[in-house]
């Protein structure tokens, strides 16, 4: 029969009438893989527009300038210089302190920011009242977070103290351009004028404060080239900056991150909605078989058939993928709601061609690519086959050296390395996970095929006859054992491992919560204030846990490298090292007793215990790990501080292991005893508070007689950490639930996959007297060993999942939840329970004599 593509696509269509809606649903097991991969490229691009868009109103000008230390007459005649040159610009200076409103119980730490007329450069504050903000600067006024007020009972018009410093609450911030509420829940914001700073006396010699100039750039120039034109004097002043280009790539980079991991978690689910596919598609050409016999008969060639139902799964194919896209884009737009705390910009949605065009590309070619393996068999069907009943497996059996299918075979493993590399960003991450992907199926399949064998080898006659059958129909022809345990297996795994990386993190904050000695922090404490600190506590019925003394200071030298050399990428000579290790200051301390619970001694010796060699220095300095990486710096190492002015040389006798997460004073340099001990310092005091009134009553009183002093809750901290992971939690668990959604279609089209033997087989066993409830329990004992091998089989390859995860993304250490993922895998379990039996209903629906007629 020679017929055009006319032709062909018109037979296409009318031959589909009774099995699209069927088509459809195996191919609607890719939608929920491509509408993750929509919403998520989509989102991911808005908030890169928005960040462009608002790039400068996030930094707050074109440029930015910050200093530690305050603004001398150096720095002060570079600004006159620069305004000179047509830039204009507004300062703001950062400090902590205890917040008191008068007449208000209690007290809170906030986050003092301290403004010029003109801040920010760009952008816009808005408050409530809104007129607070034009009148802001008349007098002293104070604008803060709604959350402060809330805690401390206060309402505008109150009198609010900030060291010795009184301003009235003249408004309540509502938005305020780069700053996201997490920040401010942690430490709402207080905004006052310049100019009355020195009132409070918080800011002066050995306090910490951040100083910050903000620049706009005329038109005529760059940041960039302003910077590179004062690169020299800001590196001598330690003056950091930063571009409005530097803010945005550093932001775009963080959002590209974020997006290309959720990216991975969709191409997995899409993968599995592939799996899903080639099942359902196998279920529908053993439907097909007859009419493919009845197509040749009238002389269709097998090429013809195989146009015919390809074009089929194409355009049931593009209808999946359309949907998936149509749910993507709506998840799209109710993402902004739920991420709003952790984003530092207003996301303008807008819908993304790009995104949506390429998750419509790649469902459809993975559904197509999916669905092709399978449809290669209806080349096999024989005219002979509209007279016979061959059995259909026998009918579809390909040789494994079918070169079309060994074609396609190719072609998906390399769409799928392909796609991998897309998603991960770069070569080396895409093969490892196309590796690990294949990997997991492999497995699976090998798990399959070893139950197969198991069962034919260990069937014994004694066992109940339901039982035997059962068992007898995981080896059978027409077996549904590979496609089920490949289906439930690849989901369960991609559940567990979700889960499991959701539980590893949330142990970690767990341990670090449980593990911590105190609950209230008192720091900037002067010497001469401890004990005056400690009597306040002790009056209250509570003790003092400890007294650590910090010292600030910077890196002078490296062995014979200055910074200045170090840092300097033009001589081939020198040693490159990490800048923001080298020009950070560091808050150090000393101590002469062993290691706290939160460090560990990963490398040399502790202090007093290194031989000293001659020329070297006395004092000793132990660096946590990483800072010491970045540094460059190895043991033996004579690193030179610069201590307020004061040069000490001391040599790197010891690395540490630092758990950050511990709340608790905590420092990438410890020195030893008498190396920096008459340097100015202040002190932080630790206590161990009972009652939460009594913490209130210490706070208030210690801010009050010393109101330098500020003190931290750390209940209070924990909680909003608490607050923070639970939301991190819930969009894990939103992946979870995602994922088994996709993981229901799936298994639906595996049991699908062999539904018409498993009809004949059930009807053949009603003819020979088999009653439903026999049926039933034979079902139920196969998708039950089914189903325990599918889930089980899937959660431990997710802890090999997981612990990839923890260790090479987020680099700790992997501790399996067994438990929980025992509930997982006897939820899948019940998953496939249900569905193999509501897939088995056609099997009471079926009469004998049907079966007869068919036979």
């Amino acid at each position: 029969m020679r017929a055009s593509w006319h032709t062909l696509t018109s037979l296409a269509w009318r031959e589909s009438r009774t099995a699209r809606r069927r088509l459809l649903l195996y191919m609607s097991s890719i939608s929920l893989g491509v509408a993750a991969l929509v919403a998520i490229d989509s989102f991911a691009s808005n908030v890169t527009h928005s960040v462009r868009e608002q790039s400068r109103s996030l930094l707050g000008g074109d440029l930015a300038f910050y200093s530690r230390q305050k603004w001398g007459p150096q720095q002060d005649t570079m600004f006159t210089e620069l305004e000179a040159r047509g830039l204009s610009f507004a300062r703001q200076v950062q400090f902590t302190s205890m917040a008191i409103v008068v007449n208000r119980p209690g007290t809170r730490l906030a986050q003092v920011r301290a403004i010029t007329p003109g801040f920010p450069v760009y952008g816009k504050i808005t408050t409530g009242p809104a007129e607070a903000w034009a009148h802001f600067h008349d007098g002293r006024n104070a604008l803060v977070d709604e959350s402060l007020l809330a805690t401390l009972s206060a309402q505008v018009g109150d009198t609010l103290s900030l060291g010795l410093g009184k301003f009235v609450i003249s408004g309540t911030l509502k938005d305020v351009p780069g700053n996201p509420g997490i920040a401010a829940a942690i430490g709402p914001r207080v905004f006052i004028p310049q100019r009355y700073v020195p009132e409070t006396q918080l800011v002066v010699f050995g306090s910490r404060a951040d100083y910050e100039v903000l620049a706009r750039v005329p038109g005529n120039t760059t940041p960039e080239l302003i910077v590179a034109r004062y690169k020299t004097r800001l590196t001598e002043a330690k003056v950091r900056t930063r571009t409005v280009t530097q803010n945005e790539t550093q932001l775009t980079n963080a959002i590209v991150q974020l997006g290309d991991f959720l990216g991975i978690v969709g191409l997995v689910a899409l993968l599995l909605g592939g799996v899903g596919v080639a099942s359902g598609v196998h279920a529908f050409v053993m439907r097909k078989i007859d009419t493919v016999a009845v197509l040749r008969c009238i002389g269709a060639t097998s090429g013809q058939v195989l146009a015919i139902y390809v074009m089929q799964a194409l355009a049931m194919g593009i209808l999946g993928a359309a949907m998936g896209v149509a749910l993507g884009v709506a998840i799209q737009f109710s993402l902004p709601s739920v991420m709003k705390d952790f984003l530092p910009v207003n996301v303008t949605i807008a819908l993304e061609p790009k995104a949506i065009l390429i998750g419509l590309a790649i469902g459809t070619w993975v559904a197509l690519l999916f669905a092709l393996r399978p449809l290669l068999a209806l080349r096999t069907v024989s005219p002979l086959q509209a007279l016979r009943r061959d059995a259909d497996p026998e009918v579809l059996r390909l040789k494994w050296r079918d070169w079309p299918r060994l074609s396609v075979n190719i072609v998906m493993v390399a769409s799928v390395v392909a796609l991998a590399i897309e998603r991960a960003g770069e070569l080396k991450r895409g093969a490892w996970l196309a590796g690990g992907i294949g990997a997991v199926l492999l497995l699976l399949w090998l798990s399959a095929t070893m139950l197969s064998a198991i069962a034919k080898r260990g069937l014994r006659r004694g066992w109940p006859y339901v039982v035997r059958q059962g068992v007898a129909n995981l080896y059978r022809p027409a077996n549904q054992t590979k496609a089920v345990v490949l289906a439930l297996g690849f989901g369960a795994f991609l559940i567990s491992t979700l889960y499991l990386v959701q539980a590893n993190l949330l142990r970690r904050f767990d341990v670090a919560r449980q593990s911590s000695r105190a609950n209230l922090v008192l720091y900037d404490v002067q010497g001469d204030q401890g004990a005056g600190v400690d009597s306040i506590v002790r009056s209250m019925g509570e003790q003092t846990l400890e007294t650590t003394p910090i010292v600030t200071m910077r890196i002078s030298m490296i062995n014979k490298w200055t910074m200045a050399q170090m840092v300097d990428s033009t001589n081939p000579d020198s040693v490159l090292r990490a800048t923001w290790a080298l020009r950070r200051e560091y808050r150090s301390t000393y101590r002469a007793d062993t290691l706290p619970a939160s460090e560990k001694l990963i490398a040399g010796k502790w202090f007093g215990r290194t031989p000293l060699k001659p020329g070297e220095p006395d004092a000793e300095v132990s660096l946590e790990k990483d800072v010491a990486r970045e540094l460059a710096a190895q043991l033996g190492d004579v690193i030179t501080w610069d201590v307020q002015g004061v040069k000490v040389r001391t040599r790197l006798t010891s690395l540490r292991e630092v758990n950050f997460a511990r709340f608790e004073p905590n420092f990438f340099a410890v020195f030893s005893p008498g190396s920096v001990d008459k340097a100015p310092k202040t002190f932080v005091v630790l206590a161990n508070v009972r009652d939460p009134k009594t913490m209130v009553r210490i706070q208030r009183a210690v801010v009050e007689r010393f109101p330098n002093v500020s003190s931290l809750d750390l209940s209070l901290i924990q909680k909003t950490v608490t607050d923070i992971v639970e939301k991190v939690s819930l969009a894990v668990r939103f992946l979870a639930l995602f994922s088994l959604a996709i993981g229901i279609p799936v298994l639906f089209s595996a049991v699908a996959a062999t539904g018409r033997a498993r009809v004949r087989e059930g009807v053949l066993l009603k003819v020979l007297g088999a009653t439903q409830a026999q049926i039933r329990k034979i079902m139920l004992a196969e998708y039950a060993l089914l189903g325990v091998l599918g889930s089980l089989t899937g959660m431990v390859l997710s802890f090999g999942g997981a612990w990839a995860v923890m260790k090479f993304v987020f680099k700790t250490e992997f501790a399996p939840a067994t438990g929980a993922s025992l509930a997982i895998a006897g939820a899948m379990l019940v998953v496939t329970l249900v569905i193999g039996l509501l897939g088995g209903r056609d099997v009471f629906k079926e009469t004998p004599m049907a079966a007869l007629r068919e036979a």
